[in-house]
């Protein structure tokens, strides 16, 4: 549930900063194969998911909330991800591609994470942005994976917590003690 929700914080980030309304073009999250390409009769902005690894940051700090019916909850620590898209742009002519593949690098260079309010509903940590350097040749395997040419690209890095676990009931807090222990005698 959480990489649908990040797809839409990207799509609105997206259609928002460069603007791309949706008449005027689409935020894809296909695999750029050549039978999609083929498809295309807009400009496009593709963010293909193409590999999810535990991340090393530390995990989300745990937390508490007070439900619809007023009970106090807590959540574990979520472990955090990360989601590398390979992003690239389609439109007219190379010099359109790359003209709105800058655009986006422009717009996303400028962040560390996704702003709250391109955030959809339920979305209860930051989302993380950062570029992945291509220490592997990684793009091109995935561009030939794909079946696709390889065209110009980069790698997003998105770093989230994962939903990994529920709310659950908090205790109650501790409002007095009703008896006390006799102190135990010091070691010898």
């Amino acid at each position: 549930m959480f990489v649908r929700m990040v797809d839409e914080s990207l799509e609105r980030l997206l259609r928002d900063e460069l603007p791309l309304p949706e008449d005027l073009g689409d935020v894809s999250f296909d695999a750029p194969s050549g039978n999609w390409s083929a498809q295309l009769s807009r400009i496009t902005v593709n963010l293909f998911l193409y590999e999810v690894v535990r991340s090393s940051h530390p995990a989300s700090t745990p937390t508490q909330r007070v439900n619809a019916n007023g009970k106090a909850e807590r959540r574990a620590p979520q472990p955090m991800v990360e989601l590398n898209y390979l992003v690239s742009a389609w439109a007219g002519s190379p010099r359109d591609e790359h003209q709105l593949l800058g655009d986006v690098i422009s717009r996303l260079a400028a962040r560390t994470s996704v702003p709250t309010e391109h955030l959809p509903a339920g979305m209860e940590y930051p989302i993380g942005l950062s570029f992945d350097g291509d220490q592997h040749n990684r793009i091109r395997d995935v561009w030939n994976a794909a079946g696709a040419h390889l065209k110009a690209s980069f790698s997003l890095q998105v770093t989230v917590a994962a939903d990994t676990f529920d709310w659950e009931d908090q205790a109650p807090p501790v409002t007095r003690i009703e008896a006390l222990t006799a102190p135990r005698p010091a070691p010898r």
